[in-house]
């Protein structure tokens, strides 16, 4: 494996760096390998994950509590509510930043004063698989790299990229309707610095040796306080190069692939997530060879194909996309998600939705108290991301809230049908809605979906029976618990795609082995017929798994009600 190492290090860096940025990048990582202790290594080239894994995505501030620190109050709703429902919880970055709700970090190695300290992280991580984000695109201007850098301190004279303004970058792919180059001023003069981002995020230079060096370092300190997966934040557009677009470029596949040779050296356990909100096959590329990338990567497409299939009540694209996903093979998975901290990604459903379609989307989502956010492309600006919670944007023109939670619910569904691990942000297991007062205070779109809550107060409405968010939450738990239960949801079960009309969605998930499950849902208003789809090879008596329902296999078809969700296993199954 160190060879491979090497190869990727000569491919990035060149032959004559090679061998003094490896020995260099091995030297610090086996000093940090030596203090962290190993738990049990899963079976070779397997991922340490089941059917029964499931994460939460979640702020570390998210509850509030008097006298608790927030990362306290969420250890506390996690061990009430969620033990034996989930097995992980993401905790978006919880580190000293600046700006963009944590994504703009001042120290990688200090959990935020106010929150908590790794104390508490590793107490969440020891009761849940633990995830963290290593943003490592971009820093905040207020890291000391980066106050170095201001300074011409030689240590950090190269961290970060500076261009002449009057440099042609029209071919850069750019994510934000911002500048790309921000000036500053330094000790030297005025340097227009990259970012990608915004201002206050300040890109790092990976073709400087010593970032990586660094970057390498804080991965394995995330593991050593730990944390078993690892999200590479905006990994796309890690490495720059005039004339290139500065997205998917070759050496950023490459730094994934380093990141994999050292996880397989040094620590096996862990689990590499990418996150690229980009069209469909460019994400897939993050995969690699299927053993040398990331061992999971998201699935953006699902959240605007699914919000589409809602609105229009016809799953056909739905069915299409999801037809056409490379087949698991519990060496590399998908994370499914519908909702985040950010929006709902337009950028994905590209190449999929008509632009009739997209046009539609966004004014549905308006009419239902969201936003819309652009970014800048040669000749103007387009959308890329929906901001609305993903409650409001799929139920929002439901007024009971038994119909608002069925309706709901039938589209989270959906996420825990879909093949791979589920990943579940903390205000659709709860049931929240659109935060407009919020983005009245921050004046950013993306804070209507993020709104910080009074654990006791959620914990009563919880505990009313007729609440909306006790509705939500009592039938996504119970989805999770029966999920949990059926070796046929595990990440490398197989999948097929049935044939469906109109509203339906039909997957069948499993094999003889493992046993089998036919999932339907009724996007639809309206009943709606499933003609049974021989592929399905269906037969004898089927049980919903989630209301007891009993079916006849062997019959034509079956009837749903609007927004009805049935998991039909067999009656004897192995």
């Amino acid at each position: 494996m160190s060879q491979s190492i090497r190869e990727l290090v000569e491919f990035i860096y060149g032959p004559e760096k090679g061998e003094s940025v490896v020995s260099a990048l091995l030297d610090r990582v086996e000093k940090r390998v030596a203090m962290i202790s190993a738990p049990p290594v899963r079976g070779e080239g397997r991922l340490p994950l089941n059917e029964s894994d499931s994460f939460m995505i979640t702020y570390g501030d998210q509850f509030r509590r008097q006298d608790r620190l927030p990362l306290e109050c969420l250890k506390d709703f996690a061990e009430e509510k969620l033990s034996g429902f989930l097995s992980g919880i993401h905790i978006l970055p919880f580190f000293p930043y600046t700006s963009d709700d944590g994504f703009s970090i001042s120290d990688y190695e200090k959990v935020h004063p106010d929150w908590g300290s790794w104390e508490q992280v590793s107490g969440i991580g020891s009761s849940f698989k633990l995830m963290s984000d290593l943003v490592l695109n971009h820093c905040s201007v207020s890291h000391r790299w980066f106050r170095g850098f201001l300074e011409d301190d030689p240590r950090y004279r190269d961290f970060f990229i500076s261009v002449d303004p009057d440099t042609d970058l029209s071919m850069i792919v750019r994510p934000r309707a911002l500048p790309l180059l921000t000036p500053f001023e330094t000790a030297t003069g005025t340097k227009h610095v990259w970012t990608t981002f915004s201002a206050d995020q300040v890109d790092l230079n990976f073709a400087c040796p010593d970032v990586l060096i660094e970057m390498i370092d804080v991965f394995l300190f995330h593991v050593q306080m730990g944390v078993q997966v690892i999200r590479l934040d905006a990994i796309a557009y890690l490495w720059k190069e005039i004339g290139h677009p500065g997205i998917h470029h070759p050496k950023t596949h490459a730094m994934v692939r380093l990141f994999r040779a050292i996880v397989e050296r040094y620590v096996p356990w862990v689990i590499i997530l990418t996150e690229t909100n980009v069209p469909h096959r460019e994400n897939i590329s993050y995969f690699g060879s299927g053993d040398d990338e990331a061992h999971m990567i998201y699935q953006f497409s699902l959240p605007p194909l699914t919000l589409d299939a809602f609105l229009r009540e016809d799953a056909g694209h739905l069915r299409d996309w999801a037809a056409t996903l490379p087949p698991v093979d519990g060496k590399t998975t998908y994370f499914n998600f519908l909702a985040s901290h950010d929006g709902v990604g337009v950028t994905p459903a590209y190449g999929i939705l008509r632009d009739e379609e997209l046009s539609g989307l966004i004014r549905s989502v308006e009419e239902r108290g969201g936003l819309v956010s652009y970014k800048a492309v040669k000749g103007g600006k387009v959308p890329y991301e929906l901001n609305i919670n993903y409650r409001d944007a799929v139920a929002g023109d439901q007024a009971e809230p038994q119909k608002i939670a069925a309706k709901f619910l039938a589209a989270q569904s959906l996420l825990l049908a879909m093949p791979g691990v589920p990943g579940i942000y903390v205000h659709s297991l709860i049931g929240s809605g659109n935060w407009t007062e919020g983005v009245r205070q921050t004046g950013m779109n993306r804070t209507i979906n993020r709104q910080k809550l009074q654990l006791d107060e959620v914990l009563a409405e919880l505990s009313a029976p007729s609440s909306l968010r006790a509705l939500i939450f009592t039938g996504y738990t119970g989805m999770l618990r029966i999920r949990g239960e059926k070796k046929a949801f595990h990440p490398a079960s197989p999948f097929k795609v049935l044939k469906a009309e109109g509203p339906v969605f039909a997957l069948l998930r499993g094999d003889i082995q493992r046993g089998r499950v036919l999932c339907l849902v009724n996007a639809g208003s309206r009943r709606a017929y499933w003609k049974v789809d021989p592929a399905a090879e269906l037969s004898g008596e089927l049980t919903d798994c989630l209301g007891g329902q009993h079916f006849n296999g062997a019959s034509d078809g079956i009837d749903l009600e609007p927004f009805q969700v049935l998991w039909l296993e067999p009656l004897s199954q192995p």
